[in-house]
């Protein structure tokens, strides 16, 4: 321990406001974004078409926060200024390969993450700063089986298994990491179903299973996570609202023992959404979405954008 007078008090608060306080995606450990989130809104369900080369997608996304939410809710005493700003790279390869009643495709993620975080801790003796930064490649998500199905016309589906590998820049003692330092396995379910009239709602429903860091001892709990969009197609555009929800279904552990209260995160977020789309033509398929959180508990509560492109060759 550092040789300042803190109270045990003050100590588990900076502990807390450590696991919890720069969470972009869900609970996390010391700053270190686990599984990403408001990643699907139109086309969940989709995938391209088989192909002899493959689908490339690019995603930007940029996230900000001024709050941290404790176990109730509440806004926590301690001051925060979070900000991240990332960009991805997305190989997806389709084939005409029978599965499962489907066809087999797989998918590869290279994320770069840019982050910054400013802690301001109260204690006995007036607020403690606390600044991190932290800026190049995170974790890899590798998804090794991908089938899609299209049961009826106008309805698209397709599951997957994905693998986050601890591929990204960590160090314990870093107050924000741009790798968990851990693996997370992430089975999936998209659907995407669009109306004889034009309205769409497309959803993506998963659950993290988080490995241990093997540096500190720490597991985040297994987390609901849902992206979900409804809009209405106008030509080749899709204008509507999307929006996420991610519930922690069971305790963060240290050392095998209960964290805390067990640190369970929640967030909800809801914001406009639009998407073009048009076949045929040489302009990639775009998506942008604003999501505003809230109903946060033991994590950030922020504001993200994001905008996607997609290419098939």
């Amino acid at each position: 321990m550092q040789r300042h007078l803190i109270s045990q008090s003050t100590r588990s608060l900076i502990a807390v406001s450590l696991v919890c306080s720069a969470s972009f995606a869900h609970s996390v450990e010391n700053g270190a974004p686990t599984t990403p989130i408001g990643i699907y809104d139109f086309g969940a369900g989709t995938l391209p078409p088989p192909s002899v080369d493959v689908t490339v997608g690019l995603r930007g996304a940029s996230y900000s926060s001024s709050e941290l939410r404790d176990t109730s809710g509440d806004r926590s005493p301690v001051g925060i200024k979070l900000k991240v700003q990332s960009g991805s790279v997305a190989i997806v390869k389709t084939t005409d390969v029978p599965l499962l009643g489907g066809t087999y495709g797989f998918m590869a993620v290279v994320p770069y993450l840019d982050m910054s975080n400013n802690l301001s801790i109260p204690t006995p003796a007036g607020l403690m700063p606390l600044k991190g930064k932290n800026a190049t490649i995170g974790d890899v998500t590798l998804t090794p089986v991908m089938v899609k199905w299209t049961p009826s016309p106008g309805l698209f589906v397709n599951s997957r298994l994905e693998l986050q590998l601890p591929t990204g820049s960590y160090r314990a003692d870093r107050l924000i990491n741009t790798s968990s330092n851990h693996w997370t396995a992430t089975p999936a379910v998209s659907f995407t179903w669009i109306g004889a009239g034009g309205l769409e709602v497309s959803s993506n429903i998963q659950l993290n299973f988080h490995g241990k860091n093997k540096d500190t001892g720490y597991r985040s709990g297994i987390e609901y996570q849902q992206d979900f969009a409804m809009g209405q197609h106008v030509g080749p555009w899709t204008i509507g609202v999307g929006g996420y929800l991610n519930q922690q279904l069971t305790d963060d552990r240290l050392n095998g023992s209960r964290f805390a209260d067990g640190n369970r995160s929640r967030v909800m977020a809801l914001g406009p959404a639009v998407s073009f789309f048009d076949l045929g033509s040489d302009w990639p398929a775009l998506w942008a979405h604003v999501y505003k959180e809230f109903g946060a508990r033991n994590r950030t509560q922020g504001t993200q954008f994001a905008l996607r492109a997609a290419w098939s060759f």
